[in-house]
């Protein structure tokens, strides 16, 4: 199948400064070459007067928009006007509105799927609204398709509600307010390959973002989401996106799926046990802050505070730790604990001289173990969450680097209890290979407490578990 790239752009809010618009692509293609199609998203028509006696100038063919452009209904009671046919028409040469929602196919195979308007809760909603029936007929469309993968393109005026999650925030918006739930369900369902966005007059360019689980699912394309800022807009944001971009029913599989080395996680999927994502307009819920708890040894024997192992800062209410099935020596919550040897609880790394080795060397020691012990140890990408590969209560063993670097391993069976521990006191790392049973480490209690109570003391100007 043979693969053609589409030259495309895509701009933000136009406000009826189509002058502007249209000189800027005639700059572009100039300079760079022609372009297939323009996709407008946001506001295409302005307010005011002068917008209108403007717009009669393209409307009668005075002047062209020189490509192709397809815009976006209204977003407010005043331009409602301008869209007559809510199927989508063409508004003057070359410029089309694309309709109340659906799917553009073009002939080169290229999809579309659009969804025109703001969000409104009510029905019926106004003309330049959209509602959760208009978004569960859109995904309907499509994914009742058994073959469905996804769509090349997505059009939406709002952002989808918390799309940053798990990336870069944007810097200029009100990430409480900004944004639709609506939308964010759309767009996990039809995982576009890119989404735009505007109405918020700010240039915002998220991460890409996966669309499978890792480990759990085959991989699938990524997704990318671009808010664009408003035509002509004095701060010089930026309001025009160009890119290639091959129809997804043209591209080889695998090249198709290939993951980008800052790939995220999908941010409308929720990360709760239950697994469950996002859907029409159910509202995102926010996710509970992680709680740890800290065993204070300066004050009474088990009492214990609440904190963050990174901040210091109080959690709001303790969560339930799982009980362990038996006897475990390690086990915070277990009697047989060996709580005098404790010196600080926290969620982080396993501290390493700077002078004893490298980032890389660790990372390694910790490969060349694994393929001599037949452990199977992936490295997973940066910005994946643990909680979206292994379900509760399921085994694994899983290294993260300083430098983000992540391995891990799902265990079956037969895993080699103290394989982390072998490793960090190998030659390579620690040199100090006769402490890698811990069971040859055994002393008495007496001297287990000296030394815990110096280390402690030691520690105590870098133990992030304390108090101010």
């Amino acid at each position: 199948m043979s693969e053609k790239a589409l030259r495309v752009l895509a701009c933000g809010d136009v406000y009826g400064k189509f002058d502007v618009l249209f000189n800027r692509v005639r700059q572009i293609q100039k300079k760079s070459g022609q372009f297939d199609l323009l996709l407008c998203v946001g506001s295409f028509f302005g307010t005011g007067p002068e917008s209108e006696a403007l717009w009669q100038e393209y409307k009668s063919g005075a002047k062209q928009a020189p490509i192709q452009t397809y815009v976006l209904g209204a977003n407010n009671q005043e331009t409602v006007r301008y869209f007559q046919d809510v199927e989508g028409c063409e508004l003057a040469t070359n410029i089309t509105y694309l309709g109340r929602r659906g799917v553009f196919t073009g002939a080169s195979g290229l999809q579309i799927a659009y969804l025109s308007g703001i969000e409104s809760s009510s029905e019926p909603a106004p003309a330049y609204c959209f509602t959760a029936k208009d978004v569960t007929s859109l995904k309907m469309s499509l994914t009742s398709n058994s073959k469905f993968k996804g769509v090349d393109i997505l059009l939406t005026s709002p952002w989808p509600k918390d799309v940053w999650n798990y990336a870069n925030a944007p810097a200029d918006v009100d990430v409480k307010t900004c944004g639709s739930a609506s939308v964010a369900g759309l767009a996990a369902s039809l995982k576009p390959r890119y989404h735009f966005s505007a109405l918020q007059g700010e240039n915002y360019e998220r991460l890409p973002y996966r669309n499978h689980v890792v480990l759990q699912e085959n991989a699938q394309h990524v997704s990318r989401f671009i808010a664009l800022a408003s035509v002509g807009n004095p701060g010089k944001k930026k309001y025009i996106y160009a890119f290639n971009i091959v129809p997804l029913g043209q591209m080889d599989a695998a090249e198709l799926v290939k993951q980008p080395l800052d790939v995220t996680e999908n941010p409308y999927r929720k990360s709760g046990n239950d697994g469950k994502k996002t859907q029409g307009s159910q509202a995102l819920e926010e996710e509970e802050p992680a709680q740890q708890f800290f065993f204070d040894l300066n004050r009474q024997q088990g009492k214990r505070r609440q904190g963050d192992a990174r901040g210091g800062q109080r959690a709001k209410r303790p969560t339930k730790h799982p009980q362990p099935t038996g006897p475990c020596w390690f086990c915070l919550a277990s009697p047989e604990v060996e709580k005098h040897l404790v010196v600080s609880i926290g969620d982080l790394v396993v501290p390493l001289p700077l002078s004893c080795c490298t980032t890389d060397d660790i990372k390694e020691s910790f490969i060349v173990q694994a393929q001599e012990q037949n452990i199977e140890l992936l490295e997973i990408p940066e910005h994946t969450d643990l909680k979206q590969i292994v379900q509760p209560g399921t085994p694994y063993f899983y290294v993260e680097l300083d430098s983000g670097e992540k391995l891990f391993h799902r265990i079956k069976k037969n895993f080699p209890l103290q394989f982390g521990r072998e490793v960090l006191a190998s030659e390579a790392i620690l040199n100090i290979p006769t402490r890698a049973d811990w069971k040859a480490c055994k002393l008495s209690k007496d001297e287990e407490e000296s030394l815990a109570s110096a280390f402690q003391k030691a520690f105590e100007p870098f133990d992030f578990s304390f108090e101010d």
